[in-house]
């Protein structure tokens, strides 16, 4: 529990938080300027900014109490509802979509787990998937504040899904002249 002691719960919880609230002025900023003229992206971060800070140690009135990683897990997995339905809407994705369900996937994995550990097994004693749920949870979601800026396949995520599927459907490829 290193970065929990280096930088307490509630710092890093507030990093978070502007750094998904940085990642959508950067691209309400981005869109205004024209850069970038699709709404996927916008929408997306507006969606992660609104889930961090609705989720943060601030906003507990719509927590379950003495279930602090169940109501994470419950968060994340309104996010992925609003994002799939955000998808369904524009019907229309960025590359960092796939950052942003598969990171909070992975999170609420993490999450249900750790509940599971703590609150259902009442296990007390410190070992290796608590600080597995520690530093993979803090990277995913940088990951994801990266993913929502450069907005950009920046672990070939993409890459491997594209090889994934080829494997799996050869019949695909054998089709083109």
């Amino acid at each position: 529990m290193f970065l929990q002691e280096l930088f307490g719960l509630f710092s890093l919880s507030a990093f978070f938080m502007w750094g998904f609230l940085m990642a959508f002025f950067f691209n309400i900023f981005v869109y205004s300027i024209g850069l970038k003229k699709g709404t996927t992206l916008l929408f997306s971060s507006f969606v992660m900014m609104c889930s961090y800070t609705l989720s943060d140690y601030f906003f507990t009135w719509l927590s379950f109490k003495n279930s602090f990683y169940l109501n994470f897990a419950l968060y994340d997995i309104a996010t992925i509802t609003a994002l799939l339905c955000l998808y369904k809407i524009v019907k229309k994705t960025t590359p960092s979509f796939l950052y942003l369900v598969l990171g909070l996937s992975i999170n609420t994995t993490f999450f249900l787990l750790m509940h599971l550990d703590l609150i259902i097994y009442q296990n007390k004693e410190h070992w290796w998937l608590w600080d597995a749920y520690m530093y993979s949870v803090n990277l995913i979601d940088i990951t994801m504040i990266v993913a929502l800026i450069v907005d950009r396949d920046i672990l070939g995520l993409h890459k491997l899904k594209n090889a994934i599927r080829t494997l799996l459907n050869p019949s695909a490829n054998s089709r083109m002249p």
